[in-house]
């Protein structure tokens, strides 16, 4: 070949590349200025697909939250003393592991905890309405329309047909400037009540953790006497968090213990406990991710690239483990199965111990209920019953957040002691107790399965099924069917929802019964390798 033909081809491959090139530049310059432009969404836009049109991808990786439908039954797969240390409360009859949020909103319907409400003939949910407060953008829209206080009047069902949609867009953006905003009023309160940042100083790392903690956070309901606008006097359970005197369990117990605080006085033991919801954020700013300034999208949210552009992938991570590649080991250089081989051994370590406080504290109260049966008195058992109110705070304050082993290990680890030690201090006052009234060889009853707790708990799992059924097959699809003539409900966001799988029996027709409420999938995906990945 010619030189003069070798230089001709040489240079029409390079024209032909740099118009590739060119082309290429150009299409990803429209992608980032299409990500980069701010469309018109309407405020309060609670319907997540609206946004979705605007922002194709990050809908996209939303909608991938649906995968994370892993069900586990706590109460039985992994824990039955749970059930002894709640006994009295509503998570003694039904405790599941949480499927995410795309699911929340079912999870919490299904639930034996919020009861089986009837309006029709004035049965009201025994939760107030402000267990609706972390469930979805329909919050933030009742709020303005209603007005804080008026929200949190009430009980759960006031709003079932207003809370349909689950944790979406609206709830951590401003939908004229697509900024990180939070939408829940306790959370900017709290945070400057505590003093660990101004709120309107907060940056944008800052924000990405925070729009996280309008509700991974510890809260209570603070009842607050208030007048609607007719004049009728109304009490609002306020979601407040504890956060006056500090972040650490022992600062918000310290705050609890001020304002005479109790979440419910124990049926067995009749201890004045205090229920931890989850306090991820609180532990999460004790870690050394927390101190090396990272955020909770950095590992929940992590970034993608398509193409030429970068984004925040919104399949928001229960565990970051399942994308291990783009989460922990952006940091942590070693290879996946060494990585997991570590954690699992802390796991174990953190399960050994996370057992032994269940088990040290659900035994206590069954030996303060035996010490009241024999004639203990009230001055004789305070000692013993604070010790338990301590040792169940910080158990409860250490397993509620979820995440807390991979997020501060080492002070969970601390809690779960202090737990194990309170556990056991409250016991030796009791053995003396039951010595004093001829008892000292008592044994508490077995409670190693899920059957005998209840039972000792005194709960009618079959009644509460049965309420729970007809509640399900009626008034529920009568709040669907009026979120729907209200077009405030999104219909995409039940798309290919795999069901609650319940954990408790439901009543058949023919008066035996089944274990789930309805047809569902997942129970046919849940594999031993996944449950075995689950419970780790």
């Amino acid at each position: 070949m010619k030189k003069y033909q070798v230089v001709t081809s040489v240079s029409v491959l390079a024209i032909v590349a740099m118009l590739l090139l060119t082309v290429s530049v150009r299409e990803n310059k429209a992608d980032q200025a299409r990500i980069a432009a701010t469309p018109e969404i309407k405020a309060f836009e609670v319907r997540s697909s609206e946004w979705g049109r605007h922002y194709p991808r990050q809908y996209s990786t939303y909608m991938q939250t649906k995968k994370g439908d892993a069900f586990i039954d706590v109460l039985g797969d992994l824990e039955p003393g749970l059930v002894i240390n709640w006994a009295g409360y509503a998570f003694s009859k039904d405790y599941s592991r949480p499927r995410g949020h795309y699911y929340m909103l079912e999870d919490q319907a299904v639930s034996l905890r919020t009861g089986a409400p009837d309006p029709a003939k004035g049965i009201p949910s025994p939760q107030p309405t402000a267990c609706w407060t972390c469930k979805g953008p329909d919050v933030a829209r009742l709020i303005a329309r209603d007005g804080e206080l008026e929200f949190f009047t009430g009980t759960w069902d006031k709003y079932g047909s207003e809370v349909v949609n689950p944790v979406g867009c609206a709830d951590c953006h401003d939908p004229k400037t697509m900024k990180l905003v939070t939408t829940r009023p306790h959370l900017k309160r709290a945070v400057d009540a505590s003093g660990i940042l101004k709120y309107d100083e907060a940056t944008q790392q800052d924000m990405r953790s925070l729009v996280c903690a309008q509700c991974h956070i510890e809260y209570y309901f603070k009842p607050t006497e208030w007048t609607d606008k007719n004049g009728e006097k109304k009490v609002a359970k306020v979601n407040t968090l504890p956060w006056d005197k500090g972040l650490s369990v022992e600062a918000i117990e310290q705050y609890y213990d001020e304002i005479g605080f109790t979440d419910y006085t124990h049926k067995l033991s009749k201890a004045p406990i205090l229920k931890a919801q989850h306090p991820d954020y609180e532990l999460f700013r004790t870690s050394i991710h927390f101190k090396r300034g990272l955020a909770c999208a950095d590992c929940h949210m992590p970034y993608v690239r398509e193409g030429g552009v970068k984004y925040t992938s919104h399949q928001i991570l229960g565990n970051p483990l399942d994308n291990i590649g783009n989460t922990c080991l952006n940091c942590h250089h070693d290879s996946e199965e060494g990585f997991r081989a570590i954690l699992k051994r802390k796991l174990e370590r953190k399960y050994e111990l996370a057992r032994k406080a269940t088990a040290s504290i659900a035994t206590a109260h069954l030996e303060a209920q035996k010490a009241w049966e024999l004639g203990a008195n009230e001055e004789e058992m305070r000692p013993a019953l604070m010790d338990i109110r301590k040792g169940q705070w910080r158990w409860d304050f250490a397993l509620a957040s979820h995440g807390a082993f991979f997020h501060a290990p080492e002070e969970m680890l601390r809690i779960i002691a202090d737990a194990i030690h309170y556990g056991e201090e409250a016991r030796i006052k009791l053995r003396a107790i039951l010595a004093k009234y001829g008892a000292g060889d008592y044994v508490a009853p077995d409670f190693s399965t899920k059957e005998k707790a209840q039972a000792l708990a005194g709960i009618d799992l079959l009644k509460e099924s049965r309420e729970k059924t007809r509640f399900l097959n009626t008034v529920r699809k009568e709040w669907f069917n009026e979120a729907k003539k209200k077009g405030v409900f999104d219909p995409q966001g039940e798309q290919d929802m795999v069901p609650f799988i319940s954990a408790w029996p439901v009543p058949a027709e023919d008066g035996s019964t089944e274990k789930a409420p309805m047809e569902t999938k997942a129970a046919g995906e849940q594999t031993p390798d996944r449950q075995a990945k689950e419970k780790l």
